[in-house]
């Protein structure tokens, strides 16, 4: 059989088989999801070194051997790029393998931004093979890169709680998609596109122009909201997304009058027109939606700022769902951010919450939004034309988590939809949020 069929096989056959679902007392217990979203790094890019999880010294060569365009293996990696140019931080005679990023550049300094868009990022993946990183990446080798994450604030709480090893992103591609992913379990549509937003292919299936829209609507590369804030370059409407209307979390947890936020850190003044911090309108799900035009109630009653985060953390008044966005300077998105700066808000955070009357029944969730444009040894499996993609951290941090705990239980974005339903009594919102695991088997029960 095919490794990459098997793949798909085993895949399937761990859907809902995590362990027995907990009585309902037990899941009870379970007060408050907390939902941290950051930003662009695959699994091996910063716990390929963690003890007890499939990493990096598990990779074979034939998952890290790069090849390029025409299936032969280079020599050495291409050379590390940043905005197009040579990146002199970094050897020009990097072995064809993983490399430790710090070796040459601290995680407290940037590196280059690595392209990770929809398309793309399958090419990479290359049916299993994931032999083109690198060819298919803008930054060359850096691709291949990856962080001692040993002395990083995140590995702490990952060496206390349970850290999930098999989680993987639910869309290819990037930030924007993978956002919806989140909060809808599907892919935004944009019927009748303008054409200069469209991908086209030719009849063999190659893609000839890259864009934001698909030959049948959907969109997979980012556009930004019909509605404010968005970035001021974007004022022509038929460039913006126009309102999506799909179910979202919100609509089920609504429906039941289930508290919830979104909290971003940079929303009050990107609402008033300012944008410091490099603020990412794209990062914004909601704003997308219908339900959560300017001046809606939706909106100002469940878009809120970060200070109303650390707020409701500090008076106990989390509410049963929270998802929480940093801006952008402190998400740990390579090209405008740098890793340690990111972690060590959040763990800040961490701090905070488990200093607060609501840590007894809270389980909080450190998640990426996706790869970034870094190569991941698991090839992710095959379940739809979306995703998933590669493997990125998660981890779970709770009283009631598993301490010490490296979970292989396969699971992806969705999988934190499911939580949420299975908790709350909720109805799934598509067929992949139905049939993912929920993350119960990282909670002692």
């Amino acid at each position: 059989m095919p490794k990459f069929a098997l793949i798909l096989l085993v895949y399937l056959a761990l859907q809902g088989s995590a362990g027995a679902a907990p009585p309902a007392e037990a899941l009870n217990k379970i007060q408050h999801i907390v939902v941290i979203y950051l930003e662009n790094h695959s699994f091996d890019n910063l716990y390929g070194l963690f003890p007890g999880a499939d990493g990096i010294a598990q990779a074979k060569p034939e998952q890290y051997l790069q090849m390029d365009l025409t299936g032969k293996p280079y020599q050495t990696l291409p050379p590390v790029m940043e905005k197009g140019k040579t990146d002199p931080r970094f050897p020009t005679d990097l072995a064809n393998k993983p490399f430790a990023i710090n070796q040459y550049v601290a995680a407290d300094q940037k590196t280059g931004d690595l392209i990770h868009r929809f398309y793309q990022h399958q090419e990479q993946i290359n049916g299993g093979k994931l032999d083109r990183f690198a060819a298919v990446s803008d930054a060359g080798g850096l691709t291949m890169g990856y962080y001692d994450g040993s002395k990083l604030p995140l590995w702490q709480y990952a060496k206390r709680f349970t850290l999930a090893d098999n989680f993987f992103q639910a869309a290819f591609g990037g930030s924007f998609i993978n956002h919806h992913w989140l909060i809808c379990a599907c892919t935004p549509r944009y019927d009748n596109a303008p054409e200069e937003l469209k991908i086209q292919f030719d009849s063999q299936g190659k893609r000839l122009k890259d864009g934001a829209v698909t030959p049948d609507g959907y969109v997979v590369n980012t556009l930004q909201p019909a509605y404010k804030p968005y970035a001021a370059k974007y004022a022509d409407p038929a460039r913006r997304l126009p309102p999506q209307t799909q179910a979202t979390i919100a609509d089920r947890l609504n429906a039941k009058n289930i508290g919830w936020a979104w909290y971003a850190g940079g929303w009050n003044d990107a609402q008033a027109g300012r944008s410091g911090g490099n603020f990412q309108y794209h990062h914004q799900p909601f704003v997308y939606y219908q339900n959560f035009a300017e001046g809606s109630e939706q909106r100002q009653q469940h878009l809120k700022d970060e200070t109303d985060f650390i707020t409701a953390i500090n008076q106990g008044t989390l509410p049963a769902v929270s998802f929480y966005k940093p801006i952008g300077e402190l998400n740990e998105h390579p090209g405008y951010a740098d890793v340690i700066s990111g972690e060590q808000h959040i763990a800040g955070i961490l701090d905070q919450i488990e200093h607060s009357p609501q840590w007894p029944n809270t389980v909080v969730i450190i998640t990426y939004d996706e790869f970034g444009g870094f190569w991941d040894h698991v090839p992710p499996p095959v379940v739809d034309r979306f995703g998933p993609g590669s493997r990125i951290p998660t981890i779970v941090v709770s009283p009631l988590a598993k301490k010490g705990f490296v979970d292989h239980t396969v699971y992806d974005t969705t999988s934190i939809l499911k939580l949420i339903e299975n908790r709350f009594g909720l109805e799934p919102l598509t067929e992949r949020d139905a049939k993912a695991n929920d993350l119960l088997n990282a909670l002692d029960w």
